[in-house]
């Protein structure tokens, strides 16, 4: 009965961890895919970003003196904000993504 009970544990710890790991996977690879997404906006201009994100939900002048464009959504009830960063040329230089699947 021992080794029976000791079996099941073991079989469940070993589902839980294999579940977290591809649970793990698909998030990874989700993000993955946003971050090629984003990244083809680096080195294009703030206004064909504009023209295709739409007009940001906010913009301001960072301590850089570049230009931050936030844009934010929601999906699923989760918070989604992707931030670019507009160089004095008018061209994208960074962007960060934070909740966005």
């Amino acid at each position: 009965m021992q080794k029976i009970r000791f079996f099941l544990i073991i079989l469940a710890m070993l589902v839980m961890i294999t579940g977290c790991q591809t649970v793990k996977e698909k998030t990874d690879a989700i993000v993955e895919k946003e971050n090629e997404k984003l990244s083809e906006y680096i080195g294009k201009s703030a206004s064909k970003l504009q023209m295709e994100l739409g007009k940001p939900d906010e913009d301001f002048k960072n301590a850089k003196g570049n230009f931050e464009f936030i844009y934010n959504t929601k999906k699923y009830l989760i918070p989604c904000e992707r931030r670019f960063e507009i160089n004095s040329e008018n061209i994208v230089v960074g962007f960060v993504s934070n909740g966005c699947f």
